[in-house]
């Protein structure tokens, strides 16, 4: 039986989603809890591969099981299997031919940026505290500019890994080249907090948090709005900004 998990996560102490050597991660700790209840050795595919400190709201995995278990028993279970900063949301039966990442339509995330003068301690791990003078209608304007068909090479990670392996997010999707179809990107205010918001087909290693830097350069005055265009146009990491720490970023949701 094909399954689907949508589950969230605090990445703070996570080296991120993907099983690595010596590393404590969200895909290990859930293929571990899996192993645990149902005696099947099985690694959970994600819809994408967060990074060290990034969270989610809704990541979803997918996998196959033998053991013929209800739903709601292997829901309970694995709740109370994984640690505290893992919850499973729900648990459910999937068409055979599903799969958490080759499945994707769309992916939305989330960048969370406090903006007062000081930074609560229960909300200090899930923000980028900035408090800088900020242009939000500059930051604004610069976001509508990657709303299309873009080729985001400029906001891709320049890691030195990357040519083998999946280019992603949180981030990382199937999709070949670094060609992305971006929905919807726009920034919001919260309370103290100022919140930007990207909707897209996928993402590539680092995409989002590379737009949050670039943004943060275009509210501090250091580049026009426009300019944006100019930076999609280099193909090159070096014209965009300082990537964004992972602890502001959220997966918020995952579309199929």
């Amino acid at each position: 039986m094909n399954w689907k998990l949508t589950l969230a996560y605090d990445g703070t102490d996570f080296h991120g989603w993907q099983v690595q050597p010596h590393h404590i991660t969200v895909q290990g700790k859930l293929a571990g809890a899996i192993e645990r209840v149902t005696g099947e050795r099985v690694l959970p595919q994600g819809s994408g591969r967060t990074d060290a400190g990034v969270h989610a709201r809704a990541q979803v995995a997918s996998f196959v099981l033998n053991a013929p278990i209800p739903p709601e028993n292997l829901h309970r279970a694995l709740n109370r299997t994984l640690p505290a900063a893992i919850r499973i949301l729900s648990a459910e039966h999937a068409a055979p031919e599903f799969h958490a990442r080759h499945s994707v339509q769309a992916k939305s995330y989330e960048y969370r940026i406090f903006r007062g003068e000081i930074c609560p301690p229960w909300i200090t791990r899930y923000v980028h505290a900035l408090n800088w003078p900020l242009d939000i209608k500059r930051m604004q304007q610069a976001a509508e500019l990657v709303i299309g068909d873009h080729d985001f090479t400029s906001f891709a990670a320049s890691d030195p890994d990357l040519s083998t392996r999946a280019s992603d997010p949180l981030d990382e999707d199937a999709k070949s080249g670094n060609i992305r179809t971006v929905f919807s990107s726009s920034f919001s205010s919260e309370n103290d907090q100022l919140i930007y918001r990207i909707r897209g087909d996928g993402f590539l290693h680092h995409m989002v948090r590379n737009l949050v830097g670039t943004f943060l350069d275009v509210g501090r005055g250091h580049i026009k709005p426009e300019e944006i265009l100019e930076i999609l146009d280099q193909r090159s990491r070096s014209a965009a900004g300082a990537t964004a720490p992972a602890r502001g970023l959220w997966l918020d949701s995952v579309e199929y």
